[in-house]
């Protein structure tokens, strides 16, 4: 019997504010932490962090993996359980590159003045460009 055969499967759940967007069983997650990935296998110890903005992957027991656009958060993971709470997320292959470069041209134009509306700006010209590296159409 092969190691990740012998591990079992991990409940996972992607939950936004407007829905859920993933409740599965599977393998392993590596998500986007904001200081870096991370990844979670059956039985780690719990852990509470902030996410960042960019990837999760999730991989299935039968070896095959899908990815979800995550735009910051927290992740909980307890007893075998991994929640990601997010602002924002979408399957990538649900992402259009060319939503994705309309959302980047108007991120573009977006005001700057002032510190709040600066950062409003970069963290939309962030996720609009993760989001055109992840489109695959």
């Amino acid at each position: 019997m092969s190691p990740m055969a012998s591990e079992g499967p991990i409940e996972c759940s992607v939950i936004t504010p407007e829905r859920e967007v993933l409740s599965a069983k599977v393998a392993s997650v590596v998500f986007t932490a904001h200081d870096g990935q991370m990844g979670v296998l059956k039985n780690r110890a719990p852990f509470l962090g902030e996410l960042g903005t960019g990837v999760l992957r999730v991989t299935q027991p039968s070896g095959s993996s899908s990815e979800f656009f995550v735009d910051r958060g927290f992740a909980h993971v307890h007893d075998n359980h991994v929640t990601i709470l997010t602002e924002h997320s979408a399957a990538v292959g649900e992402l259009s590159r060319t939503d994705a470069q309309a959302e980047l041209a108007a991120a573009e134009r977006m005001p700057a003045k002032g510190e709040a509306a600066a950062e409003v700006r970069r963290r939309a010209i962030q996720n609009a460009r993760i989001k055109i590296t992840l489109a695959r159409k």
